[in-house]
């Protein structure tokens, strides 16, 4: 059965702004808070806040950057909030667009694949509590983490095209998507999960959709909630090109608002009633998603937390009733 979970829809300036969500999570069948990757309040710190405020939920992290911290950093910190929540951690993880490759990192990766292979075999065995030998191209390392009983921990990997999902499919536990038609995740995305898997000889990895969406009403402008949410993300290229390869027909002589129109067109972006939204996020479901976390950052943005959080409560109820 589709579970269905919810992201913070903005990045938090104070730990405490993190509070009404988990809360949500607390209260309704919600299955998992999801937090992006901040530069503000950084993620495993505000579940770690909201934790010892009382909200101790499931937690995901989706996705977080690998140029950010060593892999026995990012297992240790995963793991920490996994024990500090008591409860199952998904810890996304994804190499970032190229510029902020070298921003950290001095250069891009010149082989993305590669890299993020040798991060997440690391990782993984080290939330194994195995031994972490690696000895790669882009890490070297040979370390174990303190052996103590800790809530599962699931390795993630964000998830765009082929080649990622094929690698996802040899190593991930989750293959976490955005922006992601529906029709894309069945007819690209899966087939490639399932052949990584196969090459591996393992079972795919369950799928996590990301599915910004927002309820439709008279004095809202789909195409704005589009851009307010995704803005950034219309301007990288493996982005676009994803986007593409779905049908989106961006062109490099579109500019912000054309590209947010053709989110909304090619379903990349869900708008409508609630019912229409469920039958929407029943698509993502028929295609193999197992969670769907709703993510309503046009909303936040344009409306503010107040409607946003009664909008998830009524999608919550409406997807899960």
């Amino acid at each position: 059965m589709t579970q269905y979970s919810v992201l913070v829809p903005f990045v938090p300036r104070r730990p405490e702004q993190l509070l009404p969500y988990a809360g949500l999570v607390s209260f309704t069948p919600a299955a998992r808070l999801w937090q992006a990757q901040s530069m503000l309040v950084e993620a495993h710190q505000g579940f770690a806040y909201a934790a010892g405020a009382g909200f101790r939920v499931p937690a995901g992290l989706g996705v977080t950057l690998m140029g950010l911290r060593h892999p026995y950093e990012a297992a240790l910190q995963a793991r920490s909030v996994a024990l500090t929540t008591g409860h199952p951690v998904v810890a996304g993880f994804g190499p970032g667009p190229a510029e902020f490759q070298e921003a950290v990192l001095e250069r891009p990766y010149p082989k993305p694949l590669r890299a993020v292979r040798e991060y997440l075999t690391a990782v993984r065995r080290l939330v194994d509590g195995e031994l972490a030998v690696v000895d790669g191209e882009y890490l070297s390392s040979r370390a174990l983490l303190p052996p103590v009983p800790t809530p599962e921990v699931q390795v993630g990997l964000g998830v765009l095209r082929p080649a990622m999902a094929r690698l996802a499919g040899e190593l991930a536990d989750r293959a976490i998507t955005w922006l992601t038609p529906a029709g894309y995740l069945r007819e690209t995305l899966v087939p490639a999960l399932r052949e990584g898997a196969e090459r591996a000889g393992r079972a795919a990895p369950r799928i996590t959709a990301m599915v910004p969406m927002a309820v439709a009403a008279d004095d809202r402008d789909p195409v704005q909630l589009a851009l307010t949410a995704n803005r950034a993300h219309l301007a990288v290229p493996h982005y676009v090109d994803m986007l593409n390869r779905a049908g989106a027909g961006i062109t490099p002589q579109d500019g912000p608002e054309a590209r947010a129109g053709k989110l909304v067109d090619c379903g990349a972006f869900l708008y409508g009633t609630p019912a229409l939204l469920a039958e929407r996020c029943a698509a993502y479901a028929d295609a193999g998603a197992d969670e769907i976390v709703i993510a309503l950052n046009g909303v936040h943005g344009l409306y503010g937390q107040r409607t946003a959080l009664a909008e998830l409560a009524a999608l919550i109820a409406e997807f899960t009733g």
